[in-house]
């Protein structure tokens, strides 16, 4: 079988709303991952596969080892992996490229492929308003903001994070799936993105809603959705985008 697919998944959310559902929801995932592995040339996770991530000098997160070995497995095989830093897990540093041989992308990846043109992008803090995240995102992601954190013992740094990520609003299931495109700010950002070059697919996670739709130059705006409600994810078979819903 020729491998040609690109898959896009996003917003896994691995770690919560608790411990056993992640568990069941992780290897639901794995299963997906085995059935793209057969037609995938590349796997884009696009951001907040855990709903934490810090990686200390010496030490991981706990768990997460089937999905991380799964990824292993799919690089060493020759199937290109890139992942995105999400909004909860954009603490990556060189864990995954150096023991998973992934690629990982902090901000938007453009390329073409087959003749169509893409812009990724996990999709936090793009476009107009929401300006309290966006200058805690550079805090975030200040090295001194990250040198203070790594300074403190792993046992405290991360039962702080898992205290604020069980506070969350995809751990709590709140949900913001109502689509009104006079607030769809993401959609606003695709068409003035347009406007400047063209895309033929505009591929974006932390919305939680599956989108696929039309843009004013004739491309699309895709929301990837997420895999706690929906398990949707969008394949590029060469000539077509679609989204799908995985249900094994």
């Amino acid at each position: 079988m020729t491998k040609n697919k690109l898959y896009f998944a996003s917003d896994f959310h691995l770690g919560v709303p608790n411990e056993a559902s992640s568990l069941e929801r992780e290897r639901k995932i794995v299963r997906w991952l085995d059935e793209v592995l057969k037609d995938a040339s590349t796997i884009f996770l696009m951001g907040d596969v855990f709903d934490f991530w810090y990686e200390y000098k010496k030490v991981v997160p706990k768990g997460f080892v089937r999905i991380q070995g799964k990824i292993a497995e799919l690089a060493d095989r020759g199937i290109r992996i890139v992942m995105f830093k999400g909004n909860h897990d954009m603490w990556m540093f060189n864990y995954f490229q150096q023991e998973l041989g992934v690629e990982v992308i902090s901000d938007e990846l453009e390329f073409e492929h087959q003749g169509k043109t893409f812009y990724l992008h996990h999709g936090d803090g793009l476009g107009d308003g929401d300006y309290g995240y966006k200058f805690l995102k550079k805090v975030f992601r200040n090295p001194v903001c990250i040198w203070l954190f790594g300074a403190l013992p792993n046992r405290i740094g991360l039962g702080i994070a898992h205290f604020f990520s069980s506070r969350s609003r995809i751990a709590n299931a709140e949900s913001d799936e109502v689509f009104n495109p006079e607030s769809e700010w993401l959609l606003h950002f695709c068409e003035d993105k347009v406007k400047e070059k063209h895309y033929d697919y505009l591929i974006f996670g932390h919305r939680h809603l599956p989108l696929d739709l039309k843009l004013s130059n004739g491309g699309r705006y895709i929301n990837l959705g997420e895999w706690l409600n929906h398990c949707t994810y969008a394949v590029f078979d060469g000539n077509e985008i679609s989204l799908e819903t995985y249900e094994n």
